[in-house]
């Protein structure tokens, strides 16, 4: 490690919140979204502060919640080939409705009346990218937080 570098492995983030009296718990983050380059460049922002897991498909996803793990945070976009961020979210629901309100959407398409419908039903955050990464990290850390509850 070069002079000034600091570590990405959280241990910075958790000394922060010592020496600030707070209690952040470390997160475990589902992140769905096809395009590698999203995966990687969030996994680096939410790192130093959560456990990432990067998936490029809801099929995947699912197989994961499916075989037991969980999530404080699911962040999945909106539009992907073979399964939308929106089935996703339907077919989570029916099998795990704790983990399907966890879920926070992102897109960069336009709205069209699927996605305006969609969210007349769900209650759950959407960002439009590109969005501010000091916004995405604070809302993650609210809901780490908060137990990955609403």
């Amino acid at each position: 490690m070069a002079c000034g570098e600091i570590a990405d492995d959280g241990a910075w983030a958790q000394a922060m919140s010592a020496q600030h009296g707070t209690t952040t718990r470390r997160g475990r983050v589902l992140l769905v979204d096809d395009e590698p380059f999203i995966g990687s460049s969030l996994r680096r922002l939410l790192g130093a502060e959560n456990d990432v897991v990067a998936v490029s498909s809801g099929h995947e996803a699912l197989e994961r919640i499916a075989a037991g793990e969980r999530f404080d945070v699911i962040l999945c976009d909106l539009r992907m080939p073979a399964m939308s961020g929106m089935e996703l979210y339907d077919q989570l629901h029916a099998m795990s409705p704790e983990m399907a309100e966890r879920m926070v959407f992102f897109t960069g398409a336009a709205f069209t009346g699927d996605i305006h419908a969609f969210f007349s039903r769900v209650r759950n955050e959407l960002l439009e990218k590109p969005f501010d990464p000091s916004a995405l990290k604070a809302l993650v850390r609210r809901l780490v937080d908060r137990g990955g509850s609403r």
